[in-house]
């Protein structure tokens, strides 16, 4: 098997967890994870990227209290959310929404069902960790755009070693309390939280994948 191979197989694997157990991932495991996730390029070498971990009580303070602010506060994240999902955007938004809520029995048209859904991004769908990512403000929105580069080496490096992931960018909706909960300082972006550690298989949250565009439809094939 080549190094591409084992790559492609890799990617392919991952999923968006919603549902996990609650063991613990072992310290060695979550530092092999960042250290693999750290060479990844960013502009200038500046490598923005710097996370706050939780494993156990802090897991469960955070997640109660993220929580309890979620149902109480209006979102107020860092960075501005999208405008709107234009066209296939849109269209791919639904399509995932709808395979989730079809694997987990929510009817279509049920909001209350819906956003008691919704909800589980605000207690980590169970995950015994989460990182809380950040990068400078200074660096505006390339430092953010490196950071995704960490996000995603980060994700791939756990499942290379059994460990399942979910990216929230929910989560950055809720940064005053992060900030405050965690006493992050005031010149850094709260981005999202990766939720992490191993998969309840069986969940119904975790049995269906998401489509992908094809190749075809991501490159625009310039010849001279």
């Amino acid at each position: 098997m080549t190094a591409y191979d084992t790559l492609y197989d890799t990617l392919r694997a991952r999923f968006s967890c919603r549902a996990f157990r609650p063991d613990p991932v072992d310290a060695d495991t979550i530092t092999r994870i960042v250290d693999a996730a750290r060479h990844v390029p960013s502009w200038c070498n500046a490598q923005p990227w710097q996370l706050i971990l939780t494993s156990g009580a802090a897991t469960e303070r955070f997640r109660a209290g993220l929580y309890d602010s979620a149902q109480s506060t209006a979102p107020a994240p860092d960075q501005p959310w999208p405008e709107g999902y234009p066209g296939v955007y849109g269209d791919r938004r639904r399509a995932c929404g709808f395979q989730l809520y079809d694997a987990v029995g929510i009817e279509k048209g049920d909001r209350v069902a819906s956003a008691g859904q919704m909800m589980e991004n605000y207690n980590l769908f169970g995950a015994p960790h989460v990182a809380i990512v950040t990068a400078p403000e200074a660096l505006g929105p390339y430092g953010a755009m490196d950071t995704g580069g960490f996000v995603t080496a980060f994700c791939l490096a756990a499942q290379s070693l059994g460990v399942a992931t979910i990216p929230q960018a929910a989560i950055a909706a809720q940064a005053p309390f992060v900030r405050q909960h965690f006493d992050i300082a005031q010149d850094r972006l709260i981005l999202c939280a990766i939720s992490f550690g191993y998969a309840e298989a069986d969940h119904p949250a975790n049995g269906f994948r998401t489509d992908r565009a094809t190749t075809d439809d991501i490159i625009d094939w310039r010849k001279i």
